[in-house]
């Protein structure tokens, strides 16, 4: 009678362990990309999220991901996206601009990138896509640090 108690205790929570997983995986149509660095309306109803592991951008060479997301929070295809940082000129320093580049991921809408931050202050991230969810061209504001 204990042994299979036992075995049933073991059995559920095997179970257990498998449908948490499951929830989570990156084919469930939702993104986990860290921790969100900034968030903004994308155009045709997606909001697009730049994110990294601890939701700071940084001066300096570095990988964040970027996500299309609907209004019930599931990840959207946008095809193929674009991204540049740009900061405006200021007294005689002339306007910056670094652009970043791009991976697909095994998620559709959830892209890898990698940019070059030239330095810490005040950047628009302005962003372009264009593919099964049409096309778009927006800003999100972002500060480095």
């Amino acid at each position: 009678m204990k042994k299979t108690s036992l075995v049933i205790g073991i059995i559920t929570l095997i179970a257990f362990v498998l449908i948490a997983a499951g929830c989570g995986s990156a084919g469930s149509g939702s993104a986990s990309a860290g921790k969100p660095i900034a968030s903004g309306p994308a155009g045709n109803n997606l909001t697009a999220t730049l994110s990294n592991a601890d939701g700071t951008l940084k001066k300096g060479n570095q990988e964040f991901t970027l996500t299309f997301t609907d209004a019930s929070g599931k990840t959207v295809d946008v095809g193929s996206v674009a991204l540049n940082y740009r900061m405006a000129a200021m007294g005689s320093m002339s306007e910056m601009n670094s652009g970043a580049t791009f991976t697909t991921t095994g998620t559709p809408g959830v892209y890898k990138g990698k940019a070059d931050i030239e330095m810490g202050g005040e950047w628009k991230a302005m962003i372009t896509y264009e593919g099964p969810a049409g096309k778009g061209a927006f800003s999100i504001p972002v500060v480095a640090k």
